[in-house]
């Protein structure tokens, strides 16, 4: 199994996960022309996907679903409520319930339930011949579930959205850096290095850094505060807005 991002942030976000017989994507926040375009510098095309699974509706996630589900005629997987909160086609998407497994080809999936100011979000555990990928972003503190269901994996993508002294002298109007800063707004950089802090590290071959607010974030302090869990920074990426990051393979 592998996994790459065609961007990462609050403008727009993608995720790739393949194995040798399915690609899924992870959210689609762009819409079908800038979709190809980023696609092809992964060396794909949409018409690879053979599913897009939905974390929430928020725009940045979600804006491009509908367009490029219909164009190319990929089917959506999401819970009932944001299937809702979004509006797609109810006769065009598959229902996901929470913390009950689905396989998409060889592709297990995994939503888990997670503390966010979104309708019935999930962030989800991707699983193929042992081998497990977390992804991990838009939720506002650790709860016990996310602990238990994001430890003990082969490589994770953990939200860095702030930094929280950034975020609190940051241009943000209050009432917004209340909502990000809150438990069902994103984690900061400190909530990250703790979630990975009390988690069953051993096996981890990737570790990267996503979400980054550009107002309130820098790559320099996600890897400086993931790296100090670490010890190191072998394994450590930090994914953009503009590119993501590139195919890691999970072995």
């Amino acid at each position: 199994m592998d996994f790459c991002s065609l961007g990462s942030g609050s403008a727009g976000n993608a995720l790739l996960v393949r194995s040798a017989n399915a690609c899924l994507m992870l959210d689609c926040g762009f819409g079908p022309r800038e979709l190809e375009r980023r696609l092809s510098t992964r060396g794909m095309h949409p018409r690879d996907i053979n599913a897009i699974v939905v974390t929430h509706e928020h725009s940045d996630h979600v804006g491009g679903v509908a367009a490029v589900a219909r164009r190319f005629g990929i089917p959506v997987f999401a819970t009932a409520g944001t299937a809702k909160a979004a509006r797609l086609d109810p006769t065009g998407f598959t229902v996901l319930e929470s913390e009950r497994p689905v396989s998409v080809a060889d592709i297990e999936v995994m939503p888990v339930t997670v503390p966010h100011d979104a309708r019935e979000p999930c962030q989800f555990v991707f699983a193929h011949k042992g081998r497990r990928l977390g992804v991990l972003t838009d939720l506002g503190h650790v709860s016990k579930l996310v602990r238990e269901q994001f430890s003990a994996c082969d490589a994770l993508v953990l939200e860095c959205n702030h930094d929280e002294r950034m975020l609190a002298d940051g241009p943000y109007p209050y009432p917004l850096k209340r909502r990000v800063g809150g438990n069902h707004g994103h984690l900061s950089n400190a909530q990250a290095a703790e979630l990975l802090a009390g988690a069953e590290i051993s096996a981890l071959q990737h570790l990267v850094a996503a979400h980054l607010s550009e107002q309130n974030n820098s790559p320099f302090k996600a890897r400086e505060a993931l790296s100090a869990v670490l010890g190191h920074e072998r394994g450590l990426q930090v994914a953009d807005q503009a590119s993501g990051f590139g195919w890691l393979d999970i072995l």
